[in-house]
């Protein structure tokens, strides 16, 4: 019993001095936390880069891969003059629509921007919730019911809620992050509306 506890006891002691040990040699700096190198407690020399959007020319741009899979694509155009986008003013369109958009050398909208995903919603006579017609106790229940629209669905209208223009920076935070494509050409296109449902049960 007393041998059971003294092996204990060099065990824990040990451990203790191994943890302690590793603790004082591999102590991390303050200025070494985050993006800065610089003192936390002083912003007299704290400079950063200067926001400084891209400026050419819609249909001049070189155009920006998706950072993954159906990742809403960056501007790579000058946004001057173009915003705020209100749904009666949204110059996006003029370019950006499926029927213009090859001639403009722009990427058209995909199909699920020309989809309504939203159901009828309202309370029928008992308090319930109704959507599209059907009574719904629990909302994992939900479908995605698609229903095809000829023109661009009023939920994304504003394009600059999930698209927005790039900041031309030097001093970029490193990124190992590399993106996998199931198919091909899906850095630069949309298979939204064929997915729809997944990760849905």
């Amino acid at each position: 019993m007393k041998l059971d506890r003294l092996a204990l006891g060099i065990i824990t002691s040990t451990v203790l001095f191994t943890v302690s040990t590793f603790a004082v040699t591999n102590t991390v700096k303050e200025e070494s936390l985050g993006l800065r190198n610089t003192s936390i407690y002083s912003e007299d020399k704290v400079t950063v880069d200067k926001t400084q959007y891209g400026s050419d020319a819609p249909g001049t741009s070189k155009k920006i891969e998706r950072a993954f899979e159906n990742a809403p694509p960056m501007i790579p155009h000058d946004v001057e003059g173009m915003l705020p986008i209100t749904i009666d003013n949204n110059q996006c369109i003029m370019c950006h629509e499926p029927a213009v958009a090859q001639s403009m050398g722009a990427v058209p909208y995909p199909k699920s921007h020309l989809t309504n995903f939203r159901p009828e919603t309202k309370l029928d006579k008992d308090g319930k919730i109704e959507k599209d017609g059907k009574i719904i106790t629990n909302t994992s229940d939900i479908k995605v019911v698609e229903k095809p629209l000829e023109t661009l669905a009023g939920a994304r209208f504003n394009c600059s809620q999930c698209h927005a223009p790039q900041s031309m920076i030097t001093e970029a935070p490193k990124n190992n992050f590399t993106p996998e494509f199931r198919g091909v050409g899906l850095n630069s296109k949309s298979n939204l509306i064929d997915n729809i449902e997944e990760g849905v049960k």
